[in-house]
């Protein structure tokens, strides 16, 4: 146990974030992201039975945002034939823990279409596995430098 570490945060994923340098990224994915597959060439943490809220408050507790770029948070976009049909109340939810962390709130989120989210995932540091049931819930984040 560790003091001030939210207890969501497996010690694995604690070693990965702690790896991850200025700049590097970390998705944290649905439980329809195909997270070995765009893992190849990452870390893959698999975090069974947790939701991506939870993680990503709990990974905000310990890394930063990066402040030197406009959009350190990556979602994906509804694709053409889902808009106005699926909604997606999760990133309400994304935007208030972020806000929680961030100043900059909802700026620093930018939506990218499905493909191109998939190859930004690809360049990923890690790639975190969830059972997160809501669509369109794959998040990624850049990590910024950490100030003491």
């Amino acid at each position: 146990m560790l003091i001030g570490v939210p207890p969501i945060l497996s010690p694995e994923l604690l070693k990965v974030l702690a790896e991850m340098g200025h700049s590097d990224r970390i998705i944290i994915g649905d439980g329809n992201f195909p997270g070995e597959t765009m893992g190849k060439n990452a870390k893959v943490i698999r975090c069974d039975g947790m939701d991506v809220p939870a993680l990503l408050d709990a990974i905000l507790t310990v890394i930063p945002l990066d402040t030197y770029v406009e959009h350190p948070v990556l979602q994906m976009a509804l694709v053409p034939d889902d808009v106005g049909k699926i909604e997606t109340p999760i990133w309400d939810e994304y935007i208030k823990i972020i806000s929680k962390h961030d100043k900059r709130g909802a700026k620093t989120i930018k939506h990218i279409e499905r493909f191109d989210f998939y190859e930004e995932a690809k360049k990923c540091y890690a790639v975190v596995t969830t059972s997160e049931r809501a669509v369109y819930a794959n998040i990624i984040l850049q990590k910024g430098v950490v100030e003491l």
